[in-house]
């Protein structure tokens, strides 16, 4: 625990229901509403588009990003 009491998932905790951006291993970014995570980072995202180097979205609906993939998360 830090010294405020809080865990570094409270983060995420608190940006439940707002949109979230992952940076992924293989430099990919995906941003959508984040519905639920679990200890392993894994993360449900609604309305999650991929965001492109070129600036360009693919929208991919409701996903479930795996943690492993995840090098860091963050409200968007």
């Amino acid at each position: 625990m830090g010294e405020d009491g809080k865990r570094p998932l409270d983060a995420l905790e608190n940006a439940r229901g707002d949109r979230v951006i992952a940076n992924l291993k293989n430099g990919e970014k995906i941003a959508g509403k984040l519905v639920a995570f679990d200890l392993h980072l894994n993360l449900w995202l609604e309305n999650a588009e991929k965001m492109g180097k070129d600036g360009n979205k693919t929208k991919l609906g409701t996903i479930v990003v795996r943690g492993d993939n995840v090098i860091f998360a963050s409200p968007e």
